[in-house]
């Protein structure tokens, strides 16, 4: 009989394919460590924050709005959602925020410009932003071009609307403007009356002072003071000039 051979057994080996699995699982082993050791360090932290721009927002105010703190999470800080928190407040037209590792914030601040004054129930001076927002001027300064808001509620909705207004027109064309009173009547509830330093008195509507504005500085520029009227239609008298027997009356008194 011939004879039959018998196939010889493969040693078991380990094979290349496990190795390299064990090696990957090792070396996320070892990533997720050094990962769990940075976060925890201090590189991982916030270390500086700084604010540029902002003159009428406080540091702490802008701080409290931002969520953003010493020793905070540097990765954990949107750039987007940290602007979009301070813009939040009445003070903040813009901001952008840049971060640089390590620990470093950068928040850039663009104010609402200041388009008026105004004195506060206890008799202190503050600037009202075209936001409609009031800010102290202690610090700030006084810009002398700027007029005075008098008799004004503090929760009038037509000086929101006023302080728009007033930003969207230059300032050469509102510098000689010193003081605006509300005067609201039925057919112009938003109607406003201006003095100048000129001497002349104004009656307008807050809707319709940025095209009125310029013919107020026309009249200014060539007129004696006198009654502007700047509505539905537009029309100056001068003020009556005082009689020589009152002056004459006045002086022998």
């Amino acid at each position: 009989m011939p004879k039959t051979r018998l196939p010889l057994l493969k040693e078991d080996k380990p094979t290349k394919k496990m190795s390299r699995k064990i090696t990957f699982i090792l070396l996320l082993l070892f990533i997720a460590l050094l990962a769990v050791i940075f976060f925890r360090s201090s590189m991982s932290r916030i270390t500086e924050i700084q604010f540029q721009g902002n003159k009428y927002s406080t540091r702490e105010e802008l701080l409290e709005k931002s969520g953003l703190a010493l020793g905070g999470q540097y990765f954990a800080v949107s750039n987007d959602a940290v602007a979009d928190r301070l813009k939040e407040l009445k003070t903040v037209q813009e901001a952008s925020v840049e971060k640089e590792f390590p620990g470093l914030v950068t928040i850039s601040i663009k104010e609402y410009p200041a388009v008026a004054y105004e004195l506060d129930q206890d008799g202190v001076l503050e600037a009202i932003l075209s936001s409609g927002a009031a800010v102290s001027v202690n610090e700030t300064g006084i810009a002398v071009e700027k007029p005075i808001l008098t008799s004004w509620g503090e929760d009038d909705p037509h000086k929101a609307k006023l302080c728009q207004a007033l930003a969207s027109i230059p300032n050469e064309l509102t510098s000689d403007i010193s003081e605006i009173v509300p005067s609201p009547t039925l057919s112009f509830p938003d109607r406003i009356k201006l003095y100048t330093r000129s001497h002349f008195e104004v009656i307008t509507a807050i809707s319709l002072l940025k095209d009125k504005v310029e013919y107020l500085n026309q009249v200014i520029e060539t007129e004696e003071p006198g009654l502007i009227k700047m509505l539905e239609a537009d029309s100056y008298v001068p003020f009556a000039p005082v009689k020589e027997e009152n002056v004459k009356e006045d002086t022998q008194e």
